[in-house]
C-alpha cells in the first residue's frame, strides 16, 4: 500500500517531494520499532521540519481520516512506534534542534529529534547532565522518551522521564498546537503534563521539550559483585536497599548476558559466573568510599565470590558499556 496520488501530491506540497515517502524499502524499514515480533507496513511516512508543517500534515490526515503514529528513533521495544496497516507514520527525526540551555533554571528545551545522550554532551562541561540513560542514549530521541516514559540504570535514584521533563509544546490530533507545564513549579488543575509523558503519541505529537538538568556528582564509584547463582546476586539488592542504601543503579546480568557480552565487547567479565550485579553510588566525595566499603561488605555477606571497584573513568565506562549494549549483543 501507498499513497494515493492526490493525497500524496498535498503531502508533497507542504512538505516537498524529498520528505514525502512511500517507496517499498521505506515501508519495509519502517514496519516495526526494536520490537520486530509485531509489524505492519505503513501507506507511507511523512518526515516534517517545523511545528508549522506538522500542525499541517496532522490537519490533512485528519481531514482524509488517515491515522498516524509518531517516531523516533525507532529504538523501543513495547511497540509504541508499530503503524497499523493503512496508517501513516510521522518521523520527527529533523527536530534536532537544542532551541534554549537556561544556565539559572537548569534546564534545557530541545526538539524532540534531539538523541538523549546528545543532551549531556552539550551541558555535561558546565558541570550538568541529563539523567535518564536508556540503555540505547546513544540512538534514541528525547521525544521518544516523554511518548514512552522511558528510564535507565540510574532512575533506581533519578527517577525516570516524567521526573525530568518540566514542559512541552506539542500538536493534537486536529492539528492544534498547545504547551504545557513550563520552567516554574508547578501548575494548577490536573497533571497533564504527566499524562501526556509516556502516552506513546495517543494525545499528540509532541514538538518541543523543556528537559530538567541535574548537577553531576562529585564522585562516582562503580562495584562489580561476582556470583555462583542468581539468587544470591538478588539477596545482595535486597540487603543493600534493607541497610537504607539507595544506590545511582543496580544492574543485573545472569550467565548467557554475560556470555553474550563477554563474545561482543569483551568488558572482562568471568565466564564461570552465574550472574554478576553492578552497583554504582555517587555524591559527594566525603564520605562515598565509606559507603562503597559497606555495600561492598553486604555483597560479599549475601554471596558474592569477588567484588571489584572501577578504578578509573574509562573502566567504569567498560562495565556500563556491557550493560547497556547487552541486549544488542544477545540478538
Amino acid at each position: 500500500m501507498s499513497f494515493e496520488k492526490n493525497i500524496r501530491g498535498e503531502f508533497v506540497r507542504i512538505l516537498g517531494k524529498e520528505w514525502v515517502k512511500d517507496d517499498q524499502v521505506t515501508l519495509y524499514t519502517y514496519r516495526c520499532d526494536g520490537l520486530a515480533l509485531y509489524t505492519a507496513p505503513p501507506m507511507g511516512v511523512l518526515f516534517p521540519g517545523t511545528v508549522q508543517e506538522l500542525s499541517s500534515v496532522i490537519k490533512l490526515l485528519n481531514q482524509h481520516k488517515i491515522s498516524f503514529v509518531a517516531r523516533g528513533a525507532g529504538t523501543g521495544l513495547s511497540g509504541g512506534a508499530v503503524p497499523q496497516e493503512g496508517s501513516v507514520i510521522i518521523e520527527m527525526a529533523r527536530f534536532k534542534e537544542v532551541h534554549e540551555v537556561d544556565w539559572v533554571n537548569r534546564t534545557i528545551t530541545v526538539g524532540p529529534g534531539v538523541i538523549n545522550l546528545h543532551i549531556t554532551e552539550n551541558v555535561h562541561s558546565h558541570g550538568y547532565h541529563y539523567a535518564p540513560d536508556p540503555s540505547s542514549q546513544k540512538a534514541c530521541t528525547i521525544g521518544g522518551n516523554v511518548a514512552e516514559n522511558s528510564g535507565g540504570p540510574h532512575t533506581l535514584k533519578y527517577g525516570v522521564t516524567v521526573n525530568h521533563v518540566l514542559g512541552l509544546e506539542m500538536v493534537l490530533p486536529d492539528g492544534e498546537l498547545v504547551s504545557l507545564g513550563g520552567k516554574h513549579l508547578g501548575m494548577p488543575g490536573p497533571d497533564l503534563l504527566g499524562l501526556v509523558t509516556g502516552s506513546e503519541g495517543t494525545f499528540g505529537i509532541i514538538s518541543k521539550i523543556i528537559c530538567r538538568l541535574t548537577p553531576n556528582p562529585e564522585k562516582a564509584v562503580t562495584l562489580l559483585g561476582i556470583y555462583t547463582s542468581v539468587r544470591n546476586a538478588c539477596e545482595s539488592v535486597s540487603s543493600i536497599i534493607r541497610h537504607g542504601i539507595i544506590p545511582a543503579a543496580m544492574e543485573m546480568l545472569d550467565k548467557i548476558t554475560i556470555s553474550a557480552v563477554e563474545k561482543a565487547l569483551k568488558p572482562g567479565f568471568p565466564l564461570d559466573a552465574e550472574a554478576v550485579l553492578i552497583v554504582e553510588l555517587d555524591g559527594l566525595a566525603d564520605g562515598l568510599d565509606a559507603e562503597a566499603e559497606i555495600v561492598e561488605k553486604l555483597l560479599k555477606e549475601t554471596g558474592a565470590t569477588k567484588v571489584n571497584r572501577a578504578q578509573d573513568e574509562a573502566e567504569r565506562a567498560k562495565i556500563w558499556r556491557a550493560r547497556k549494549e547487552a541486549f544488542g549483543a544477545i540478538g
